[in-house]
């Protein structure tokens, strides 16, 4: 464990005291109720990473996509005796598989072709910190195996390199998918696993926690003011049953996008159960549910209201996004009754 300078030291807590409260935001709570009023689900969740932040276990962090697993790494480094150093996130689905040792482990000059100088990888950089690997299962089998090495002996060898490379580094690692499953297939190794394993913690997807919704939903609309100026809509019971009564398959990650739909379209209004559905997706039908015209309708809405909240309730930016003229895109707006 390397040692830091107090003034380092008082630093990490400040960032530790600011991402607490920041933690305690992104769940819709004041930090001085978070614990009180947030759900027992994300209590249970909250009370393990505080009391696992303060070690050099490895931790697994599992739940669907849109959870929060970045934000509970991130809480783990921010409370850690490693907080003053840097925290190095490895998002594993978007590196191509013939470059992830290069990106990992870095690369000498001239290892391979375009390599015109010496880089250090995601291990060097997070030396004395912390290494998020999200998205972990997406690993082909050659960069688990260098990653189980990696783990074991605490050492990188550059691509091209030959001098063995002490690295000091926590290692958290997220995935959405069963990890059970992967292995049963053989899609994931076993040892590694075993390696990644040590604690994990399964972040609760929305649907489990509605309690927690009106005042994640109060947050983010807060937000929206605060760094853009949106005037936030005014919820209504009706509108939070809604809201609470929806699936939620993209969980915090889509709340938080349909809060920014509803303050683009409907700044300063009251917002009651109609205004919600139109901007709601709608359930999906079964085969023969539904009148064509009005499954064709639920599904224009949703195009139309995708592309109003791409272009920032811009009408005309929205008719470009979406290949078609302003004029037609009012009389369709209209017609669906979205409006502006």
């Amino acid at each position: 464990m390397p040692c830091y300078p107090f003034c380092a030291v008082v630093a990490g807590m400040s960032r530790a005291f600011a991402f607490t409260a920041g933690l305690a935001k992104a769940t819709g709570h004041s930090p001085r109720r978070a614990r009180a009023a947030s759900s027992a689900a994300m209590r249970r969740t909250r009370e393990l990473i505080e009391r696992v932040a303060p070690t050099d276990a490895r931790v697994l962090l599992v739940g669907e996509s849109g959870t929060g697993k970045e934000l509970a790494a991130a809480a783990l480094h921010a409370l850690s005796r490693r907080a003053a150093g840097p925290f190095v996130r490895v998002n594993s689905a978007a590196i191509p598989r013939e470059l992830v040792e290069s990106e990992m482990f870095g690369h000498e000059k001239g290892a391979f072709s375009g390599a015109t100088e010496r880089r250090r990888g995601r291990f060097e950089l997070a030396h004395g910190g912390t290494l998020f690997l999200d998205e972990v299962a997406d690993l082909g089998p050659e960069a688990q195996a260098k990653l189980l090495r990696a783990i074991e002996s605490g050492c990188i060898e550059r691509v091209g390199g030959t001098t063995p490379i002490a690295v000091d580094v926590r290692i958290i690692a997220a995935t959405n998918r069963d990890l059970e499953t992967e292995m049963a297939a053989g899609r994931f190794r076993h040892d590694l696993f075993f390696r990644l394993n040590v604690v994990p913690i399964h972040l609760p997807p929305l649907r489990e926690r509605r309690e927690d919704i009106p005042e994640l939903a109060a947050h983010f609309l807060a937000r929206l003011h605060a760094r853009h100026g949106l005037r936030p809509p005014v919820l209504t019971p009706a509108a939070l049953d809604r809201l609470q009564a929806y699936h939620w398959p993209g969980n915090v990650r889509e709340l938080a996008n349909i809060c920014e739909r509803l303050a683009i379209l409907y700044p300063g209004q009251e917002i009651g159960a109609r205004e919600l559905a139109a901007v709601l997706p709608a359930p999906a039908p079964a085969a023969d549910d539904g009148a064509l015209r009005d499954r064709l309708d639920a599904y224009e809405r949703r195009l139309i209201l995708a592309a109003l909240a791409e272009a920032g309730g811009n009408v005309a930016e929205a008719a470009r996004r979406l290949r078609t003229d302003r004029p037609n895109l009012y009389r369709r707006m209209r017609r669906l009754g979205i409006e502006r």
